[in-house]
This record gives structure tokens, C-alpha cells and sequence, in this order.
């Protein structure tokens, strides 16, 4: 990006008009006509100090510090060899990291857009600042952003058609330039260029249907002799009056009277009423040249129809909406991290962020954030010439849920139960779905697939829904059938997360971990010991491999003052959880002491595969805690189980602890071979997780050897494998050992980047490596620093900085060197 001037600023833009001609007439000479036009552009620019903000084929925009110079730009433009139209239009836009925000810059593009080649235009706000003398008044006119008319001018005397404005129209002023949907604003021309003749816009309420709508009718207004036109719906509560409405926006007596006409006509708002449905297949049928855009939250089911479903915005766009409106009230609005935050919570939806953005005018962005945990509340400061179903949010998910049938009201309000996304067979075994009322929702806009049959309500309608499901006679009992469901589910998914299919499980969880999280909240309030101590001892290696440690803790402390009165598998399983996060902070003592528990209420309760690993965990502690010999003692206690219950898995995760032991001591050769025997059983079981942890642990035995092959080997899988279920764990001690195979072979840049993104990972997920680990991350680290010197700090703030994803891809990268 150039430097670009900031402040009160002057817009150039310039295309070359017929450039489709042009490249038919002259071939392949073509390219060096633009070539020598893209060349002649930056030369003039430069000389009048404009900097190019950006090019897009034969087209350039341009801004300049001052108009005079922009104006001078234009004139010298004017003279080349190709037909250049531009337009320069004068504002004080906002500057951004990514360029320019604002209505200027739309209103620039527009006002060239107007002209004819060879012709100049310039704005009211440009020509005040310019010699007067050299322009001439085109008058007034409404450019197709739909903003207020806006005076034009033209620089010199040429004759030229009319300017290409707005007429024959009542689409109505928009207070503002639409921002983002380009794509949709593309695909919409080119249905109806391709033939449609009925477009229904679907999308939830305050997604920009209507400013989208209008919009596509401006755009195609050159294309209708007979003009395009507007019908606003929502006042009509008749479906009997629909079409009189139409007449009466067309200026006509009756719809009849359109046979002959070319209109291009936008109905505004169709959802209430969807009886006369009908009456527009008939009207397309009288008025064959007759097209119709309809907006609508849900599709009107006729056979012409072609439904297109409108999204909320993409971030980056919502960014730019919310800026733009938030500069109408405070023009000081930047861009910075809350901005992002609060596009995101507001999921993108434009009525959204425009009822956000007008509270900047009292709060900065941050504050705004952290007030919007409830969104409706603060979200009511509309326009007051907006509809009144716009001017809160709350009215218009309102608008929407009052046209719905009685059970799909029901249905809606039990959707509200689930938080972030949602599985079919969760709404119907919790909220008593059926597949035909869901669909129905889906149709309304209130609920959205996205794939592998699950569903989203995005939380600006989820909160309405909540505040109408918790106000009602059912919430408690919805609440109680979610605990069961997703007690069963985790419980399901317990043993599966080490077998063949884990990867499956491991994203299942994933999905639906924020619905965990409101059953186990919903156990711990109302003082269900029983299911709370079952959910959350049954999730537990989910947390633990994904890092969750400090929620982990959380959960297991308010679960387990519940204790009392649950049963003994209950009690195991939750203390059993509580060792592992434990373990993960690092407090051997506090480890050692729950995993005692654990194992005796485990043993009492007759869960003999938990056991077994409760025991070689506890083995560990006391190695750990410098008592060895009890260590290997409690190792043989769980190595007996496991043969004599002949679990293939659980004997291999003992071997890899005792494998783990002999390493710790030194053994490198005891080690290998236990490590040989572990890798086995864990390969013939399937165990994706077992298998990465000990080709990390085999590796170690690799360094020492100095068999780098085997380390890098090792390393490798262990990376791919260990990310490919998301285990965090794992990966950061990998991070450790990849960090020191890397210092052993001079690469202190990437053995130092390791070292610090395996030191982020653990503080980031309170993470706290084994002695072994630890000691092979600060040996790296301190070799590093002598080796880099003053380096040294630049390159661990890089690796501080990524995230574990890109870690494991500079660990593959530089293994692979």
C-alpha cells in the first residue's frame, strides 16, 4: 500500500469506456494499448502528487492531497489516445490499514460511473475547491449508490449524452453507500440477465435485504425503458391489496396497465403476506417484459421462483459496515481489536451493527463490547425515519417470530435451549423436533444449516428465543433433557476417543462442547451431584488432550463439592478427571494425592480399564516425587491388570510409562525396546493419541543415539498425527524434543522458534512439561541464546507469536530440512 494522504482527501477514479470493443478490435494489440495506458495513468499521477490506491484491469482509483491537483490529473488524462471517462468527488474518508472507508469513496466511484468517455465529472465538494470558471452544471442528479441527488459538474465544454443517473424510479434515498456484497450484488445482475424474471431475497431479519434489493434495482435501471421501481409491503396487512399496492408505486390505475411496460419492480417485505403469491405469477404472465425482486424472510414456493439466501457479512465487510456507521455519529471511530470483537458477537447481521454503531456516539468500542454479553438490551437506538420493526432488533426478530404458526412459535423458543450449533437428533430427542418444522425455521431464516446435519440460530436471534424459552413452563424440563442427552453422548464418546474412530469423537466433542458446557452448568446449579460428576469425569481426556486445563479445574472443583450422596462411579470418574488437570499443572503432590483417590474408588466400583491407567499415572507421580521404586511398583500392579483383563491398549500405555521411566534414568536401550512393544499394542488398537505420544518419547531415545533419521522420522508422525486430533498436549512436548533435534544440527533459529512456541503453548494452556522435557527445552533455549546473541530475543518473540498450528508446520518444515 502507497502512502496515502489522510484528512480532507480528493478521489480520482478513471476506466476506459467500451474496453470490451476495444479488445475485439484490436486483438492481441490490446495488451500493449493498456500496458502503455497503465503507464501513462502512473506517470501523470505522479506528476500531480497522486498516489494509486488501487487498479483493476483499464480501471484506476487515485486520491491526491489536494483537488486542484487532482483536477489538473483528469485534464491531462483527457488528452490521450483512449476514451477515458473519470469522476472526482472531495471528503475526509477514514484511513485504515487496508485503505479508505466511507461513503466518499462509493459516492467517487459512482459519480464516474455516471459519465461517457472522455468526459470529466466532478462533484459540489470538488468544484469548492477548484477554479469554478473551468466547470459547467449538469444540475442534480441520483446516482446509483441511492444516496440524496448529488450536483454535478463537468470539467470543459464537450457535448456528451446524459449522465447515466437514476429516472423513471421512486427507489427510495439511502441514507448511506451499500458496503460488502459485491459477490451477491454480482449474482443477482447476472440471474436476471440471464433470464430470470422472479428473485426472492431470503435471509433472517436486518440481514440487508432491502438495501441489496435496492440496489440491484439501480444498477439495472439503464436496462427497463419503462423504469424501476419500489413497493414497500410492510404496511399492507391485507394480501388482497397487494397489487394495488404495486399499482400504486408504478403510478399506474391497476396492474394491468404494465402489460406493455419494461419495470424492473422491487416488493419490499413479502413474508405476511404470502397468500398473494399467486397474484405475481399472474402478473408475470400478463406483462412478459414485467420483473419482479421480492425480499422476504422466507421464499414465497412458486414455480418461476429463483430464491436467493442472503447471509450475514463477512468480517472483513461487517468491519467496514460498522466503521462507516459508527464515523456518521463520531467521525474519531478507528479501527482497532474491539471493532472485530463486536462484528463477531454480532454475527455479521448489518441492523445489527448499524444499531451498535450509533452507541459510539457515548461509548468507545471496547466498553461497547464488553456490554454487549446481552445484545438486545443496548441495540435500540434506530433511526426514527427507519421502520418501526427496524429500529431495535428485538422488534425485528420480533416481526418474523409473530407471522410463525403456533408449534413452529414452540419450536423455536425450544431451539433457544442449545448453545452454538446443534445436531438433528439433539433437536428432536431435547427440543421434540420434527424435520418438517425445522425445515420450516430454515425456510423463516431463523435457523441456519451448515452442514453434516447440524444447525446454527445466530446469537442475536438465540438471545430472543432464550429470553421466550426461559419465561415459559418448559425451560427447566428442556434443560433437564439436554443434561441427558449430552450425558449420554460424552459417555458414548468416552472410550471411543482411544480407538480407531477417534478422530470422529474428538470432533463430535468439538462440536459440541458449548452444549457440554450448558448441561454441566445446568447440573452444578440445581445440586445434580450424580450427572454433574458423570459429565464431567466422562470428558475428561477431551480436555485434557485439548488443553481446556484451567476450565477443566473449574468444572471438576464445583462438581465435586456436590460429591456427597453420588454414587461411587460417579465419585471415580470425576476424580480421576481432576488428577489429569493435576498432572498438566505440574503439581505432583495434589496429582499423586487424586490419583490415590481415584484408583481406590475405581477399584471399589469394578472399572478395571480406568484403573489401569489411574495406576500408571499414579506411578508417574511418584516418579516424579523422586520415589522410584513405589513407582515401578504400582507400574507391575497395572501392567498385571491389563494382561490378566487382556487390554491390548492398557498394556501398551503402561509399557510406554514404564518405557518413560527407563528413559528418565537413562536406559536408553530398556527404553527402546519397551518403547518397540508399546508402539505395537498401540497400532494393532488404533490409538492415534497413544501412538504420537510415544513415537515423542521414542525419538528422545533417537537423539541420544544420534540416529537423526529415526528422531526426524519419529517427530514427523508424531506431529501429523497428534495434530490431526487437536491434541495440544502432546504437540507441546513434541515442540520441546523437535526444538532440540533442531539445536543439535545448528539450526538455532528453528530449535529457538520451537523452544518459545513450545514455552507459549504451556503457558497458554497451563501446561507444565515432565522433568525430561523440560530440561531439553531449556537446554535449547540456552544454547540458542549464545548461538543467535543479540538475535536471540527477535527470534523467540516470533515463535512466541504463532499458533500451534503453524508451529507444527515449521516443526515439519524444518524436520524435513
Amino acid at each position: 500500500m502507497p502512502e496515502l494522504p489522510a484528512g480532507t482527501v480528493t478521489f480520482l477514479f478513471t476506466d476506459i469506456e467500451g474496453s470490451t470493443r476495444l479488445l475485439r478490435n484490436l486483438g492481441n494489440d490490446y495488451a500493449d494499448v493498456l500496458a502503455e495506458h497503465r503507464q501513462t495513468v502512473r506517470q501523470t499521477l505522479a506528476r500531480h502528487g497522486g498516489a494509486e490506491v488501487d487498479t483493476q484491469g483499464d480501471a484506476f482509483f487515485a486520491a491526491f492531497g489536494r483537488a486542484s491537483d487532482a483536477v489538473a490529473a483528469a485534464a491531462e488524462l483527457r488528452e490521450g489516445p483512449l476514451r477515458v471517462r473519470m469522476g472526482l468527488h472531495t471528503g475526509e474518508p477514514l484511513l485504515t490499514e487496508h485503505g479508505y472507508v466511507g461513503l466518499d469513496v462509493h459516492r467517487a466511484a459512482r459519480i464516474a460511473a455516471a459519465g461517457h468517455g472522455g468526459q470529466i465529472l466532478v462533484s459540489q465538494s470538488t468544484r469548492d475547491l477548484v477554479d469554478a470558471e473551468l466547470l459547467r452544471d449538469l444540475g442534480q442528479h441520483r446516482l446509483k449508490d441511492l444516496t440524496a441527488p448529488e450536483r454535478i459538474y463537468q470539467l470543459g465544454e464537450g457535448d456528451f449524452p446524459p449522465l447515466k443517473s437514476l429516472h423513471r424510479t421512486n427507489l427510495p434515498v439511502a441514507a448511506s453507500a451499500l458496503i460488502g456484497r459485491e459477490r451477491e450484488l454480482a449474482e443477482l445482475r447476472e440471474l436476471f440477465v440471464g433470464g430470470a424474471r422472479l428473485v426472492t431475497i431470503t435471509g433472517a431479519g436486518g440481514s440487508g435485504k432491502t438495501r441489496l434489493a435496492l440496489q440491484v434495482a439501480a444498477e439495472l435501471a439503464d436496462a427497463h425503458a419503462d423504469g424501476v421501481f419500489f413497493t414497500a409491503l410492510a404496511p399492507v396487512q391485507d394480501p388482497a391489496l397487494v397489487l394495488s399496492a404495486v399499482a400504486h408505486a408504478t403510478n399506474v390505475r391497476q396492474v394491468d396497465e404494465l402489460r406493455q411496460a419494461d419495470a424492473f419492480l422491487v416488493l419490499d417485505n413479502f413474508e405476511h403476506l404470502l397468500p398473494a403469491a399467486a397474484d405475481l405469477s399472474s402478473l408475470l404472465a400478463a406483462a412478459p417484459a414485467v420483473k419482479l425482486l421480492v425480499t422476504s424472510r422466507v421464499r414465497l414456493n412458486l414455480s418461476d421462483e429463483r430464491e436467493f439466501s442472503l447471509d450475514p457479512l463477512p468480517e472483513d465487510d461487517a468491519v467496514a459496515f460498522f466503521l462507516d456507521r459508527a464515523r456518521a455519529v463520531r467521525r474519531d471511530v478507528r479501527l482497532e481489536p474491539a471493532v472485530g470483537d463486536i462484528c463477531r458477537r454480532l454475527d455479521g447481521l448489518p441492523l445489527a451493527l448499524e444499531l451498535a454503531a450509533s452507541r459510539v456516539k457515548v461509548l468507545d468500542p471496547l466498553p461497547l463490547l464488553e456490554r454487549l454479553d446481552r445484545r438486545l438490551p443496548i441495540l435500540t437506538a434506530g433511526a426514527r425515519d427507519a421502520p418501526e420493526r427496524h429500529q431495535t432488533l428485538r422488534a425485528t426478530i420480533d416481526w418474523s417470530y409473530g407471522l410463525l404458526e403456533a408449534p413452529l412459535q414452540q419450536l423455536f423458543r425450544r431451539l433457544a435451549i442449545f448453545a452454538g450449533s446443534f445436531s438433528l437428533e439433539a433437536s428432536e430427542s431435547v427440543a421434540g423436533a420434527e424435520l418438517d418444522e425445522l425445515a420450516a425455521l430454515v425456510d423463516w431464516n431463523l435457523v441456519k444449516p451448515i452442514g453434516d446435519g447440524r444447525f446454527l440460530m445466530l446469537e442475536t436471534i438465540r438471545e430472543f428465543a432464550r429470553d421466550l424459552l426461559e419465561d415459559s413452563d418448559e425451560f427447566e424440563e428442556l434443560r433437564d433433557r439436554q443434561l441427558d442427552f449430552f450425558l449420554g453422548l460424552v459417555l458414548e464418546a468416552e472410550p471411543n476417543l482411544t480407538g480407531r474412530d477417534q478422530r470422529r469423537w474428538y470432533d463430535r466433542l468439538t462440536q459440541e462442547h458449548d452444549n457440554v458446557r450448558e448441561a454441566l452448568a445446568f447440573a452444578c446449579d440445581r445440586g445434580d451431584g450424580e450427572r454433574a460428576l458423570m459429565l464431567s469425569g466422562s470428558i475428561w481426556r477431551f480436555w485434557w488432550t485439548r488443553g481446556y486445563t484451567a476450565e477443566a479445574g473449574y468444572w471438576y472443583e464445583r462438581a465435586l463439592a456436590l460429591a456427597a450422596g453420588a454414587s461411587i462411579g460417579a465419585r471415580a470418574l470425576a476424580e480421576f478427571g481432576a488428577a489429569h488437570v493435576a498432572e498438566s499443572l505440574g503439581e505432583e503432590a495434589e496429582t499423586r494425592a487424586r490419583f490415590e483417590r481415584a484408583a481406590e474408588l475405581l477399584r471399589e466400583a469394578g472399572e478395571t480399564r480406568l484403573l489401569i491407567s489411574a495406576l500408571t499415572h499414579l506411578a508417574g507421580a511418584y516418579r516424579e516425587l523422586g520415589d522410584r521404586e513405589r513407582g515401578r511398583s504400582v507400574n507391575e500392579q497395572a501392567l498385571k491388570l491389563a494382561r490378566e483383563g487382556r487390554d491390548v491398549r492398557g498394556e501398551a500405555v503402561v509399557k510406554s510409562n514404564i518405557a518413560f521411566d527407563f528413559l528418565v534414568a537413562g536406559d536408553d536401550d530398556n527404553a527402546a525396546v519397551t518403547l518397540t512393544q508399546a508402539l505395537e499394542g498401540l497400532r494393532a488398537v488404533g490409538d492415534t493419541y497413544g501412538i504420537g505420544a510415544v513415537l515423542v518419547d521414542d525419538a528422545i531415545v533417537a537423539l541420544r543415539r544420534n540416529d537423526a533419521e529415526r528422531a526426524v522420522s519419529d517427530l514427523r508422525e508424531a506431529l501429523q498425527l497428534s495434530s490431526s486430533i487437536g491434541d495440544t498436549q502432546t504437540l507441546a512436548h513434541a515442540f520441546a524434543v523437535v526444538a532440540s533435534a533442531l539445536g543439535a544440527h545448528g539450526d538455532w533459529h528453528g530449535a529457538v522458534t520451537l523452544a518459545a512456541a513450545c514455552d507459549a503453548v504451556c503457558r497458554g494452556h497451563r501446561f507444565e512439561l515432565g522433568s525430561l522435557e523440560r530440561e531439553m527445552a531449556d537446554r535449547s533455549t540456552q544454547a540458542g541464546r549464545e548461538a543467535l546473541g543479540d538475535e536471540f530475543d527477535e527470534v523467540w518473540r516470533t515463535g512466541a507469536d504463532v499458533d500451534v498450528g503453524a508451529a507444527v508446520e515449521l516443526a515439519l518444515t524444518s524436520l524435513g530440512h
